[in-house]
């Protein structure tokens, strides 16, 4: 992943009510971000028509629906995806689900959902796991490969084991990035600089963003944080 260019880093969340709205955004941070993610929220205004506007400006969409359903509706599901050319898209199910979901991916790029970065270790207790976070982020992430995802995505707390147990062959893109003091429902946060120093190839970022009072000038710092880390890893993997 070291050729990829550091406006496809950061994927910029258009976690929006309307396509109108997520187009105001790409049009103001296209000089800046090349990459922007498409969820359930905007895609349930917008469908293929906004994901293709997006790319039609030259730049790459995640779409991340989180597919959970019988396996055999995954594979249909990430077939129809798959006709659209995206980049990325997720699967937040076992190994059946993804299985299905690899079998008919073509040229996009599968990412396993590990746990939520909304979610703590009380949140685990209460769904019915008993391990840790960390302990099934790389279990998760172990089955990933062994199917053949490409990919996870997983809060940057996890990063760190995954790339050690793990090693080469996962992307690995990281949600609940926080470049500031964090006051939202994300509770297993990291700041870009974190997050690329212990292997994160992309990060996702949407509100800190949209919430600035200088949103540019906020993309302008994350992106020098993501070259610091990315210039901290190298000296990592240098002195392995």
């Amino acid at each position: 992943m070291d050729s990829v260019p550091l406006r496809e880093r950061l994927i910029f969340a258009l976690d929006l009510p309307s396509p109108e709205d997520a187009k105001a955004w790409v049009e103001r941070l296209e000089d800046q971000v090349r990459f922007f993610k498409v969820g359930f929220e905007l895609f349930l205004a917008g469908g293929f028509p906004i994901v293709e506007w997006i790319q039609n400006r030259g730049a790459k969409v995640f779409l991340d629906l989180k597919l959970f359903d019988v396996p055999e509706t995954v594979r249909r599901a990430t077939a129809q995806i798959a006709k659209r050319h995206v980049a990325l898209t997720t699967v937040h199910g076992n190994d059946a689900m993804l299985k299905a979901a690899v079998d008919a991916k073509g040229p996009v790029k599968i990412l396993a959902v590990t746990a939520l970065t909304s979610l703590d270790q009380g949140d685990l207790h209460d769904l019915g796991f008993h391990c840790t976070v960390e302990d099934l982020v790389l279990s998760r992430a172990r089955r990933a490969l062994a199917l053949g995802c490409d990919g996870l995505i997983s809060s940057g707390l996890e990063i760190p084991r995954v790339r050690r147990e793990v090693k080469d062959g996962l992307l690995l893109v990281v949600p609940g990035i926080r470049p500031v003091a964090n006051v939202d429902d994300q509770k297993r946060t990291v700041d870009p600089r974190q997050a690329f120093a212990s292997g994160a190839d992309h990060i996702v970022v949407g509100r800190p963003i949209r919430n600035a009072a200088h949103p540019e000038r906020l993309v302008e710092e994350i992106l020098e944080q993501i070259e610091k880390g990315l210039r901290e890893r190298a000296r990592i993997l240098a002195d392995e």
